[in-house]
């Protein structure tokens, strides 16, 4: 146990060197930028700075080395996270494909796919977007209307997504479409891997709450991607789906909770500076909300179920928008130019939208009843 601990402790260290070397120098001014509702902030030298992290190997962390990551234990992974975030380092931008796409091309893709679109994941020269909601259908993930069929050897996409956060500035698309004809719920359905760049494939920005357009509209006629880019066998879509949330849901939380943790401190020193900590249902709120995050920690390591998971780091992540429009007092309610918001009136209405996109809670809570405690099933027509 005592190796283990100085393990990770030197490994925290190292970590902690490295950023403060990095971020006292030509990325000092990073420092805090982008985040939900943040995303247009510095982009292209966020990228530069990821860029730089691969270099290092400070990606994929906990990819095994065979891929190129470093095989971090989740020890480490959280060691890493919270020297980030301690450190105030910019907001990643490269986690669809670190975080989701690549451990599920790790656990299901064919030899080719992962030698084809690990590296460059990895030395973060090829972003990914994730198709999966469709516009009418809700929550329903199953409710897919995207259709792919072979034409020789390549699938021809036809159909839209939406929600698709950073489609503009991808190069690909896991898309989930009906490959089964005639096929109907969770059956016929495919994993594909769609370029972004190439005729058939369009992407309309969504503007939301907070005047910025991280979420796309993409319409897919006519799009190609050659046959061997399917993951899994064709109409195997919904099992891969359900691997890419498993991890979505997961330990990739640990990610989100850089930026969670970021926002309390900054919070709590605001709350010092106006005096609003003099209030002392404030203080509750504020120590609710620092035992809440320690809480999402600890199931994080624990593995906690991935709907569990999406549904408490949610709802505690919205909660703390709310919460800090109390601290800000009658000054949450004014705004300067139009659409122009300051950090905290930016999160209370990105947050708003943190409990129904990557699974709505009614979706999680039913799947929690009936999956994990076993409750008869809600009826359905």
């Amino acid at each position: 146990m005592g190796s283990a601990m100085s393990s990770v402790e030197g490994f925290r260290t190292a970590v902690r060197d490295w950023l403060r070397d990095r971020l006292d120098g030509e990325f000092a001014a990073l420092r805090g930028c982008g985040g939900p509702g943040r995303e247009h902030e510095a982009f292209d030298e966020r990228l530069t700075w990821e860029r730089h992290m691969a270099a290092h190997g400070w990606t994929c962390l906990g990819w095994p080395e065979e891929y190129g990551g470093r095989g971090a234990s989740i020890e480490e992974q959280v060691a890493f996270h919270e020297e980030y975030a301690l450190a105030d380092a910019p907001a990643r931008v490269n986690h669809i494909g670190e975080q989701l796409l690549g451990p599920t091309l790790i656990a299901h893709g064919t030899a080719e796919q992962k030698a084809r679109f690990l590296p460059p994941i990895r030395s973060v020269t090829e972003l990914w977007c994730q198709g999966y909601s469709e516009p009418g259908a809700g929550s329903d993930l199953a409710g897919v209307r995207t259709r792919a069929a072979l034409d020789g050897d390549t699938w021809v996409l036809n159909g839209r997504k939406t929600w698709t956060s950073l489609a503009h500035v991808s190069q690909w698309c896991f898309v989930l479409a009906r490959t089964g004809p005639g096929s109907r719920g969770h059956a016929g359905l495919s994993y594909l891997l769609v370029p972004m760049d190439q005729p058939g494939v369009e992407v309309r920005p969504i503007t939301q709450l907070t005047g910025t357009s991280e979420f796309n509209e993409v319409l897919f006629d006519g799009a190609r991607t050659h046959s061997s880019h399917v993951v899994g066998a064709p109409g195997d879509g919904w099992r891969m789906a359900m691997a890419t949330l498993g991890f979505e849901r997961g330990v990739s939380t640990l990610g989100h909770q850089v930026g969670f943790r970021r926002e309390l401190e900054a919070l709590i020193t605001l709350a010092r500076r106006n005096g609003a900590l003099g209030d002392p249902l404030i203080r509750d709120r504020l120590v609710r909300a620092w035992s809440g995050l320690e809480a999402l920690r600890a199931g994080a390591l624990r593995g906690t179920d991935p709907s569990a998971a999406k549904l408490s780091w949610s709802h505690w992540h919205r909660d703390l928008g709310e919460l800090a429009m109390v601290v800000c007092g009658a000054a949450a309610t004014v705004t300067g130019a139009p659409r122009a918001l300051d950090r905290w009136q930016r999160l209370f209405l990105f947050s708003r939208a943190d409990t129904v996109y990557a699974g709505s809670s009614e979706i999680q809570r039913n799947i929690i009843a009936e999956r994990v405690l076993g409750l008869p099933k809600e009826p359905r027509p």
